[in-house]
């Protein structure tokens, strides 16, 4: 009877199974053909031959019913690669670029740049009708009627091409509000023609202008026909620059070496602030890892006996853990006011905690502790219930008092066990952006330098370099990211060593 009932579902099993491999191995199939059209249309040749390997090997792979053990592996694998290898990757080729502001394009979009900015309205130029449009995405294009020909075009970075419809199929026309609140943007926009390219004057006119600046690809230079100034292509840097030394602000990406990693060395103007933040950098996470545990650790000892009421107290010490840290940080910062601080109000001082390197680094220090305490409370606590009562009785046997028993037997034991936390926890604190830009945002900054503060670790130092409002430097940003991975990897791999070393002695 039990056979009949079973007999049906064990069927149903291995049918299931093949519709739900079927299914992901479409959906993979799928995908793979919608990301081969743009790389092919890219010619991104490489990028299309890992592609498609990597599509056929997987279709390989689980349709065959060998290689158990790799339909575990590979994807745990892919994941890693995608998501760990390639940004790491990514990361370190553009450090070796001059990518940012004004250098994120080719040489070609440099030039068409140039050339477009430098449009000016001329007498007898062009004008047309019109409209504001914006594909899907919310990019803008321009879409213009010449009064002579009633001919419709469509216009954007890309250049002017017929629109096929009013609006085209894809694109949206904007209203008088939608198109004032983008108003600045417009402005800026331009579309590059033959003759220079088409800009806005106002919402619902746009004219034909002559670039002033011109490409002269027999010199590789620009010229202005005005002023008749000339700035020469220079490869190295990736930018035209004159014979006084002006460089045109637009410019290109090009490979520069080692350049990024030797400016925040011997740089002037970054070296002793890079200096001054990598050595703020090891205090800060030194001193937040080593606080956090020594007060953890004591709370651990002190509720580690027979006591009243010892399950309030652990709920009461792991409080600042189950809260919401960025909650915390902004509560903290509030807290260090100068002028309603809770602070400040029960001591009855008037202390600029954020208004001096000293005090702002103290402040910072003092939230770090009160936020990671309860995480090394809790695994001290665990680590010290595995200790067995017999070492420490062995110890009280041979006369040692409770300081004693503790330095010899259980603070060794301890960190043989914690060590490998306490590197986790000082490679998170060397990287601890929220703790820094929630409570000072790095600073406070000096009057001459409004880049780099007083409590900037070198990731926030970065995070203003590659996105701040004096320009982005991703390509010098990403070095200093490999500065940060180079000094995390060195520290970890030398505790690690030296965690194996205690195993040994104390195993």
């Amino acid at each position: 009877m039990t056979a009949q009932l079973e007999g049906p579902a064990t069927r149903a099993l291995p049918v299931l199974r093949h519709i739900i491999r079927i299914l992901l191995l479409g959906t993979v199939a799928a995908v793979a053909i919608w990301a081969a059209f743009p790389l092919a249309e890219g010619r991104h040749w490489t990028g299309l031959g890992i592609l498609a390997a990597t599509t056929a090997g997987l279709l390989y792979l689980y349709t065959t019913s060998r290689h158990i053990p790799a339909k575990y592996l590979v994807p745990g694998t892919l994941f890693l690669i995608v998501f760990q290898i390639f940004p790491v990757l990514y990361t370190a080729s553009t450090a070796f670029t001059n990518f940012g502001d004004g250098h994120r394009g080719s040489k070609a979009d440099a030039i068409t740049a140039i050339q477009t900015a430098s449009v000016t309205r001329v007498p007898g130029s062009t004008e047309y009708q019109l409209k504001i449009v914006t594909k899907g995405d919310g990019a803008l294009a321009f879409l213009i009627t010449d009064p002579a020909t009633g001919q419709l075009s469509i216009g954007d970075s890309a250049g002017l091409r017929p629109a096929g419809g009013n609006p085209p199929p894809g694109y949206t026309v904007l209203n008088a509000g939608q198109a004032s609140a983008r108003s600045r943007e417009i402005t800026d926009f331009a579309v590059p023609t033959a003759a220079g390219a088409i800009r806005s004057a106002g919402l619902s006119r746009a004219y034909e202008g002559t670039a002033v600046r011109a490409y002269d690809q027999a010199t590789d230079s620009i010229r202005d026909s005005v002023s008749g100034k000339v700035w020469k292509a220079d490869e190295g840097a990736g930018a035209f620059v004159a014979g006084d030394g002006e460089r045109l602000a637009q410019g290109w990406r090009v490979n520069v070496g080692l350049a990024n990693f030797t400016r925040a060395l011997t740089d002037d103007t970054i070296s002793g602030d890079f200096l001054r933040t990598l050595v703020w950098n090891f205090v800060f996470a030194t001193a937040s890892t080593g606080g956090t545990f020594l007060v953890g650790m004591a709370f651990a000892i002190a509720l580690q006996g027979r006591m009243r009421l010892k399950g309030l107290y652990r709920i009461l010490l792991v409080l600042p853990y189950a809260m919401p840290s960025f909650a915390m940080l902004l509560v903290w910062r509030d807290l260090f006011n100068t002028d309603f601080g809770l602070i400040n109000n029960v001591l009855g001082t008037n202390v600029d905690w954020f208004g001096t390197g000293l005090t702002a680094q103290f402040a910072v220090l003092l939230v770090q502790l009160w936020l990671g305490y309860p995480y090394m409370f809790l695994v001290t606590t665990g680590a010290l219930q595995a200790i067995p009562g017999e070492l420490t009785d062995a110890t009280r046997v041979d006369g040692a008092g409770p300081l004693q028993a503790f330095r010899a037997v259980k603070l060794p034991l301890l960190l043989v066990a914690l060590t490998p936390l306490l590197i986790s926890s000082f490679a998170f604190n060397f990287n601890n952006f929220n703790a820094i830009y929630l409570t000072t945002e790095g600073g406070p900054f000096p009057a001459d330098n409004p880049a780099n503060g007083a409590t900037d670790l070198l990731i926030t130092y970065t995070y203003r370099l590659a996105f701040g409002g004096s320009g982005a430097q991703y390509g010098f940003a990403a070095a200093i990211s490999i500065f940060i991975f180079l000094i995390v990897a060195v520290v970890s791999a030398v505790s690690f060593r030296r965690t194996r070393a205690q195993e040994e002695v104390y195993s």
